[in-house]
């Protein structure tokens, strides 16, 4: 896990049930390079034996650990596409957290996981490794760092806060107001870093000004160019990735190419420059967030949109937003400027 040193310590100044059946693994169990999940996926790699189990096992295996009618809906499902995550399975009719604990049961007994997979917590599919790292991450955080990695569930960090030190992850998945994003944020943090996170909510904590700039890791797209940061004086919209028949102005354009790691940050850090123009945020926290960024964006491709606003002849919103195209992660910049 990276280590914030310094920059977290000043960003505290800114932030306020057996088969009937043996079936044994059709593939052998797939092991990881590294020892903690370090992508934004939905199942561990020392857990990817419940997808394989879902999509290998017969009806009558699957129906041994489900209700018939379940069992039946997986299978109608993968005839058509592979399972490739956890959340495509819990989208399947009458999928949810009991049934998804009793497929991870099957792929237990029958091999497909080992002790390796602590199993599904929240619709998460967590390691060993990921878990132990998520249990240090929660009972050694400073208050702020919780706060900046939960920036929607202060409840849940607070709780948190309150109730360390935990032992496990499963108590950590019970605390009130921790659900499937917290505790997937949680995971991130703690496999990937969260310097990030931190520099994030130093810029959001900075006052309102004739150039206000926030930032967002966890937005909706849909919302976002539904107008939810602009007005319905939108002058330009240009996107790249997105399927044009979601647009909702016809002034907008479509740009064939997508965005590159280096476009991300060259948006990120100018709007990171423009909150900080005054040196409001300590330079530590800066340049760990920007090293942080740089980490998760190398060699990636981005779809998102450039989106303008009029809000009078001297004022407007810019607001630009990049979702990695192969997983979740997502960040977006919204700066308000008056002349």
């Amino acid at each position: 896990m990276r280590r914030l040193g310094s920059a977290l310590l000043s960003a505290s100044l800114w932030v306020g049930c057996g088969p009937l059946e043996s079936e044994p693994a059709s593939t052998p169990l797939e092991r990881q390079d590294s020892p903690l999940t370090t992508s934004d996926v939905d199942v561990a790699p020392e857990c990817q034996g419940i997808i394989t189990f879902v999509n290998a096992a017969s009806f009558q295996t699957l129906d041994a650990y489900l209700p018939s009618d379940v069992a039946s809906n997986l299978v109608a499902r993968r005839s058509t596409a592979p399972f490739v995550t956890l959340a495509e399975v819990s989208a399947v009719n009458d999928v949810g957290p009991v049934r998804l604990t009793q497929l991870e049961g099957g792929a237990r007994a029958l091999g497909y996981i080992t002790s390796s997979c602590v199993g599904i917590l929240d619709e998460l599919a967590l390691s060993t490794d990921d878990a132990a790292a998520m249990v240090s991450l929660v009972n050694t955080a400073s208050a702020n760092a919780l706060y900046a990695i939960l920036p929607y569930a202060w409840n849940g960090a607070t709780n948190l806060i309150n109730l360390r030190p935990f032992t496990s992850i499963q108590g950590i998945s019970n605390v009130s107001g921790i659900g499937a994003v917290s505790l997937r944020n949680l995971r991130n943090a703690a496999t990937q870093g969260y310097s990030l996170e931190v520099l994030v909510a130093a810029v959001n904590a900075v006052p309102e000004s004739l150039w206000t700039v926030k930032m967002d890791l966890s937005f909706d797209v849909e919302d976002v160019m539904a107008g939810e940061h602009g007005s319905e004086r939108n002058t330009s919209g240009v996107c790249f990735g997105i399927d044009p028949s979601t647009f909702p102005s016809g002034s907008w354009t479509n740009r064939p190419a997508l965005a590159t790691a280096t476009e991300v940050r060259d948006y990120v850090s100018s709007a990171v420059s423009t909150a900080s123009r005054n040196n409001q945020i300590p330079s530590q926290v800066v340049t760990d967030g920007q090293a942080d960024l740089d980490a998760r964006i190398a060699g990636r491709t981005f779809k998102g949109c450039h989106l303008s606003y009029s809000t009078g002849p001297w004022s407007g919103i810019q607001v630009h937003f990049f979702v990695d195209t192969a997983s979740d992660f997502r960040i977006l910049t919204v700066q308000h400027w008056v002349e």
